[in-house]
């Protein structure tokens, strides 16, 4: 076995590596760039080793740096994580000729899998059903539209070295096959040094199902069940779960057999997935293979009870698998939440700065714990009061979950989002609880349009609803309650005209950032000692009565308790949002800002004018902090609506800024190359 391992990775993965080998009794080293100098990762690990730059192209997508560091410490084995070089087959073959040992497959099944054009054929050869289209590389944006004409729209145009939902675009007619084709390539381009493009048929309502493999040096390869990744949006997966809620038995069986096949045909040595497919009648087909470690490999691990990191280093240092086809495991339901850092009510735009607050969920189950246990666990790379670069991707952290069935599995989800507290950045944890409340993605009725087709027209703090608003209101009342009390309580004789009563009267008005607040009295009833406070609620549809007892108030943040004898989980803060008296009360996805005050303040506070934020509207705004890459067009230039102004990077993506109207180009705010900050002007329209 190893005695010290290079992790060539960076965040989440590096931690999730480190903390296999500590278990396993083998050093590790780190590699980090300037902007990861403090990280979590580079704490954890026993040494490590500086590479350069903030961008991957500097640092982290350095492979002869890597190899070198690896030598100079003394590391036997270099673990590549998932992205940056995790499938790059030339590195894998210079690590092994170096004399070190790549903890993956074989640089010539990197290079068999690796590629999606040569992957495709071999999978015919090896009699595993593939999806129509043509394999070849296409040279440009004329030749694809024929191409993709031919196939008949929609069709999906892949850049062959992409993966994570980079350098890939749907098109559904010749404009969006036209354009598509540029974009892949220039994020493939970017992203993985390879700008060749395919295009094959897309398969509408398809279900994205995935089969975890595994196999030694030996000969022996065995698939660990599927996983279910159908929920996507633009094409990056935002919750995976295992098993599938709608794949049976001889479905995954069928493809489970299929996916050894092809790994056998390849000589696979590692831990890899392949990813199928599969259409409404369980027909399923072949997209990719993965020859790495998945982000979503926790969920496979949570139901099997098998750590797939050890598996990884054990098959690289030469051991065989410990087990057989018919001795892996298939307990209970596993379900993991991808917690990113962009806001979800701005289009999922990147959102980048300081953690000023991480506070996960109290977690039971850990990395590198081979357990089927009901419980939680958080994979993370970062800290309270890290920081979120925009050189990298957008992931915070993974939140997974592991219950008897799908319905506990879900119920557990849903009370660690609400104990998930992130401050300082936007996270999509209110797009999370929405999916999970979803009453099509709790019966399991979902495919991979599902976020399209459900939040068409983005996503909005209406699209979370809650299920009794008038306990938010109760909620906010009471601890204003409790707020005054402590205060009462460490103010002493300053608050003796503030006295505990019985029973307070408030009225909670709920803010609307349009000025269209709504009003409602609520009283709070002190019982004694121990005992729920009665908090009463006149709602629109009559009064409502809440047995509320808060029992844990962590950090000023989070608050949890019963309600009516059922136990919650909340998060709250002062001085929130427009208004710095405001409350805001957050729980199962949804967010309230509340002013708590006497009922003859409320009188008052009515009178006040609404003051309506500036017209921002002849200016095109950068909608997240990112490298402006282009400025497409220049004073005094007539731009109809919808056409190209500003194209900006951000989180490894490019994102293009269209025209919302027609209109004359006044000013050019800021010039190519600018680091840009949220709503700052890049062009003003006459």
């Amino acid at each position: 076995m190893f005695k010290k391992i290079l992790i060539a990775n960076r965040g989440e993965i590096a931690c999730r590596v480190i903390a296999t080998a500590k278990k396993m009794g083998i050093a590790t080293v780190a590699v980090y760039s300037d902007a990861d100098a403090q990280a979590r990762f580079v704490q954890l690990a026993d040494e490590a080793v500086r590479l350069g730059p903030p961008p991957s192209r500097e640092s982290y997508l350095l492979g002869d740096k890597i190899i070198e560091a690896a030598k100079q410490t003394g590391a036997q084995a270099i673990h590549p994580g998932y992205g940056f070089l995790s499938e790059n087959e030339a590195f894998a073959r210079k690590v092994e000729e170096q004399g070190l040992v790549f903890i993956g497959p074989k640089h010539g099944a990197i290079a068999a899998m690796g590629d999606k054009i040569a992957s495709k054929k071999l999978a015919n050869e090896a009699k595993v059903n593939t999806i129509p289209g043509y394999n070849d590389p296409i040279d440009t944006s004329e030749q694809a539209v024929e191409i993709a004409k031919g196939i008949g729209y929609p069709v999906m145009i892949k850049a062959s070295a992409g993966g994570g939902g980079k350098g890939l675009r749907v098109a559904f007619n010749d404009k969006e096959a036209f354009e598509g084709f540029e974009s892949c390539r220039n994020e493939a381009r970017n992203s993985f040094g390879d700008d060749r493009v395919f295009i094959e048929k897309f398969v509408e309502q398809p279900r994205h199902i995935e089969i975890q493999v595994l196999g030694d040096s030996f000969g022996n390869v065995v698939y660990l069940n599927e996983r279910e990744c159908s929920i996507q949006r633009r094409h990056q997966k935002v919750i995976e779960e295992a098993p599938s809620p709608f794949v049976t038995d001889a479905t995954r069986k069928a493809m489970g057999e299929q996916a050894v096949a092809l790994a056998k045909a390849v000589n696979y040595q590692s831990a890899g997935t392949v990813e199928f497919v599969v259409g409404k009648n369980q027909d399923f087909y072949f997209l990719e293979m993965n020859t790495r470690l998945q982000v979503e490999h926790p969920v496979t691990e949570l139901i099997t009870g098998l750590d797939l990191v050890e598996q990884m280093i054990r098959v690289a240092a030469g051991e065989k698998l410990s087990f057989a086809q018919s001795d892996v495991k298939k307990i209970g339901w596993a379900m993991e939440c991808r917690i990113n850092a962009e806001d979800p009510f701005r289009n999922f735009l990147p959102s980048t700065g300081r953690l000023v607050r991480f506070q996960p969920p109290e977690q039971d189950l850990f990395q590198g714990q081979a357990t089927t246990e009901n419980g939680v666990r958080v994979d993370t790379g970062v800290v309270d009061g890290g920081e979120i670069p925009m050189h990298y991707d957008s992931m915070i952290a993974k939140l997974i979950v592991h219950g008897k069935d799908r319905e506990d599995a879900i119920a557990r989800m849903r009370e660690a989002l609400n104990g998930f507290v992130i401050k300082g950045v936007q996270s999509n944890i209110p797009f999370q609880a929405a999916l999970l409340a979803h009453p099509k993605f709790i019966a399991g009725d979902f495919n991979t349009g599902f976020i399209a087709e459900h939040y068409a027209q983005g996503f909005r703090a209406e699209d979370v609803p809650h299920e009794d608003s008038s306990f938010l209101v109760a909620l906010a009342a009471s601890l204003h309650q409790w707020y005054r009390n402590r205060a009462q309580e460490l103010g002493g004789q300053f608050w003796e005209a503030f006295k505990r009563v019985p029973k307070r009267d408030f009225t909670v008005c709920v803010l609307d950032k349009d000025g269209g607040h709504q009003y409602v009295n609520a009283s709070v009833a002190e019982s004694a000692a121990g005992q729920p406070s009665i908090v009463t609620v006149q709602a629109e549809d009559g009064e409502r009565v809440y047995n509320l007892a808060i029992e844990k108030y962590v950090g000023e943040s989070c608050v949890s308790g019963t309600v009516n004898g059922k136990p919650f989980t909340a998060q709250m803060e002062r001085g929130k949002g427009r208004n710095p008296l405001a409350t805001r009360v957050i729980h199962n996805g949804t967010q309230m800002d509340a002013i708590v005050m006497h009922p003859s303040t409320a009188e008052l506070h009515k009178l006040m004018p609404h003051k309506a934020p500036p017209d921002m509207s002849k200016y095109v705004l950068s909608p997240m902090p990112g490298l402006l890459v282009q400025v497409a067009v220049q004073a005094g230039q007539e731009v109809k609506a919808g056409e190209r102004v500003a194209v900006i990077e951000a989180m490894k993506m490019e994102n293009v800024l269209f025209a919302s109207a027609d209109g004359v180009v006044k000013e050019i705010k800021a010039k190519q190359g600018d680091s840009l900050a949220v709503d700052q002007a890049i062009v003003e329209f006459e």
